[in-house]
Formats: structure tokens, C-alpha cells, sequence
């Protein structure tokens, strides 16, 4: 008579040694794929960021380039004048354009553009201490020719610092009278 007891199948300890190792691994590849998915959140969260600030450097240097003045300033704001007819006459409803920073509830802030659409174009959506900086800060706005706008911006938990500074290419000080004034005519 033959013994057939143990070819019917598993032990019980075979099967808790296949459950142990099968565990193991499971918990493995879960642990990974947590990992790679936290890697790809970041990472999205980081490229997103980078290309906002992308595209606000490129649009405030055009801005601030091709102005023909900083017309007006201050700490929460600059008012470009752009002579988009090359008149060199000010028409303030289609040639003035403001760079804000806008305080959000809980103390964020964005960089906005204002010009004379009714809606504001948002060039950083969440960013914090905005600052406006120019090259002669004493003089009036008018006589300004350098720009420099910093802030910060938080990337995975970490404060970065940001700074778009750009130079008016075609300066209109010839455009201004002895107070610093925007001649309006030839009279002037």
C-alpha cells in the first residue's frame, strides 16, 4: 500500500511561505508606484511653475522693451506707455498698460497685466513678495529706463526667488517737457 497523503497538494506551511513572499513582493511594487507617482506629481507641479514664469519674463521684458515710457509707479504697480500707432502722442485707452501684483485672499499674490481689455491677463497665478524696482528710484517715473520686477515662487514646498528685469529699448524722453510732463502737441 502506497502512502498518498502528501502528493494531494500543499503543506500548510508551504502555503504561508508562498502568502510571506507573495506579501513582500506586493508591498514592493505598491512602495514604488507611490514613489513614482509623488516623483510625477512634483515634477508636474514643477513644470507647470516653470513655464508660468516662462512665459511672464517673455511678456513683461516685450512689455517693458518696447515701451516708449514708465509713466507711472509704484510699490504695487508700473504704467507703461506703449505708442502702438508710433505717433508719439498719448492715447490712454489703447496704449497704457499696467504689470500689478493683486492680493489674494490668504496673502497670495499675482502678476497681472491690465490693459484695455476688461479682463486682466494673469502672467504668475500664485507667487508672494512682489517687488518693483527701478534704475534711478528719486527720479520721476517718466525719467525711469530700467525695470526690474522680483518674486517668489513655491515649488514643491521650497521658496524660489524670481527677478525679470528688462531696459526700455526706445526711451521717449525727448517726448517730455521741463517737469517731466508728456508733450500733447507742438505747441509744447
Amino acid at each position: 500500500m502506497r502512502n498518498t497523503r502528501y502528493e494531494k497538494g500543499f503543506t500548510l506551511v508551504e502555503l504561508l511561505i508562498a502568502l510571506v513572499v507573495t506579501g513582500i513582493i506586493l508591498a514592493a511594487v505598491a512602495t514604488l508606484a507611490y514613489a513614482l507617482g509623488t516623483a510625477n506629481d512634483s515634477s508636474d507641479d514643477t513644470a507647470v511653475k516653470q513655464a508660468q514664469v516662462r512665459y511672464a519674463t517673455l511678456r513683461i521684458s516685450e512689455l517693458i522693451r518696447y515701451s516708449k515710457l514708465v509713466y507711472a509707479a509704484s510699490e504695487s504697480e508700473i504704467v507703461l506707455w506703449l505708442d502702438r500707432d508710433g505717433n508719439g502722442e498719448l492715447d490712454p485707452i489703447g496704449e497704457l498698460v499696467a504689470i500689478t501684483k493683486v492680493i489674494l485672499a490668504g496673502g497670495d499674490m499675482q502678476l497681472c497685466e491690465f490693459n484695455s481689455d476688461p479682463e486682466p491677463v494673469v502672467l504668475i497665478p500664485r507667487c508672494g513678495n512682489v517687488q518693483f524696482q527701478f534704475d534711478e528710484p528719486l527720479l520721476p517715473p517718466t525719467k525711469r529706463k530700467f525695470v526690474s520686477i522680483s518674486f517668489e515662487l513655491v515649488e514643491n514646498d521650497v521658496v524660489r526667488q524670481y527677478q525679470i528685469s528688462a531696459a526700455l529699448r526706445g526711451w521717449a524722453g525727448n517726448l517730455l517737457d521741463g517737469d517731466g510732463n508728456i508733450v500733447s502737441g507742438d505747441d509744447d
